[in-house]
């Protein structure tokens, strides 16, 4: 199992941000935060047996924020409560600006083993443009002090096409992170949210166009596949034996843990949501009571997920997978799109796998919808 801890606070909002988050205060709500996480976690762990986890990852939020005797604290709690796996992969995302030598060697002895530094951007412009805390020399700074204090599992998250950005300052700024050999890069395209301010500017902003956005897409790729970084999923790439097992487990469709204000589980075919309010949440687990929301997936809506999130990853869909959970050959009911996609060099099939390119993962979500119309909303018996 996979276990997730969303830390809700963060110094300042940006701009481009649609995750649950708030201020971070003087101290009390991180603390009343940290106790009732550590309530949750007991009690979560004995409602499901204790079972063993392979993963722990700190998202927000900035979990970088939690003093790193707290999180030495929470990560005793899950080893006490849960079969913690002795090789467990224990994430953490971190912000430039909230990472000295003091605190990263603090995490490092707190037990975490994986850092994701959102860079975002290694230009001050640029990063101004979104509201980000940090400036350029914050990010190299925090990224040499995690290398002093023996993390030599790094990832370094990225955002493209963001205002005011072109093809060759993003390949400039990927170029400039990789000679620093982080072991994993994230690269996401931005997306402008409803009800995030970059949303509320949107007719104002400078962006990218489409043709230049997917050269960025295209292009920084090839950048980082050229610099060693194999791609492994639409968004991330790593050195070999770096990928993030945690993210990983999501798109394989492993079972997970969320515990936290806004944090998602998902158990015996159903998510359960948290409410994404701190102060809702902590009542609920003073009160020992459920607060959010559980939705129970039918057939059909798994089987759309294991399409999703197989098509993001490089490695493709096994289509014996496919025929074994729903009965149904997937190459046949999609041959007409298969041949497409090949023809135009957006898709592969290759060793009983279809998978798209990185051209067709600009698409995917095209892609992805009308492989949607041919799934079956039950199992059918194959002969």
């Amino acid at each position: 199992m996979l276990l997730y801890v969303h830390v809700p606070f963060c110094r300042r909002k940006c701009r481009y941000c649609a995750f649950y988050s708030v201020p971070v205060d003087s101290g009390d709500a991180l603390r009343l935060w940290a106790d009732a996480v550590e309530a949750q976690l007991r009690r979560r762990a004995e409602e499901l047996g204790h079972p063993a986890v392979e993963t722990v990852f700190f998202g927000g939020g900035t979990p970088s924020l939690v003093p790193p005797s707290v999180m030495g604290r929470l990560l005793d709690t899950v080893a006490e409560c849960f079969a913690l796996d002795g090789g467990a992969e224990i994430s953490m995302e971190a912000n430039p600006e909230s990472v000295d030598a003091d605190r990263a060697a603090g995490f490092r002895a707190a037990g975490v083993n994986r850092m994701s530094l959102g860079v975002q951007a290694l230009d001050d412009a640029l990063l101004a443009a979104v509201g980000r805390v940090h400036d350029k020399k914050d990010a190299l700074s925090a990224f040499r002090a995690l290398r002093r204090a023996k993390f030599d599992n790094i990832g370094l998250d990225f955002i493209w096409a963001l205002p005011g950005e072109t093809l060759e300052s993003w390949k400039a700024q990927l170029a400039e992170a990789a000679a620093l050999e982080p072991e994993h890069f994230s690269c996401y395209g931005l997306t402008l949210e409803e009800g995030t301010p970059l949303y509320q500017a949107r007719h104002t902003l400078v962006l990218p166009g489409e043709n230049e956005a997917a050269a960025m897409y295209e292009e920084g790729g090839a950048l980082l596949e050229s610099a060693g970084y194999a791609q492994y999923e639409i968004s991330n790439f790593s050195r070999p034996g770096r990928r993030c097992r945690h993210n990983e487990g999501y798109w394989l469709g492993r079972e997970y843990l969320g515990v936290g204000p806004s944090a998602v589980s998902f158990l015996c075919g159903r998510r359960i949501s948290q409410p994404a309010d701190l102060n809702t949440w902590l009542a609920s687990v003073k009160e020992n009571r459920e607060a959010g929301t559980v939705e129970e997936l039918s057939f059909g809506e798994r089987m759309e997920e294991l399409v999703m999130l197989r098509l993001r990853m490089t490695d493709g869909l096994d289509t014996a997978e496919y025929r074994r959970a729903t009965g149904r050959d997937f190459v046949a009911d999609n041959q007409g799109l298969i041949e497409e996609l090949k023809w135009r060099g957006m898709a592969r099939l290759e060793g009983g796998r279809f998978a798209l390119t990185r051209r067709g993962m600009l698409v995917s979500n095209a892609v992805i919808e009308q492989c949607f119309e041919r799934i079956p909303q039950q199992p059918e018996t194959t002969a």
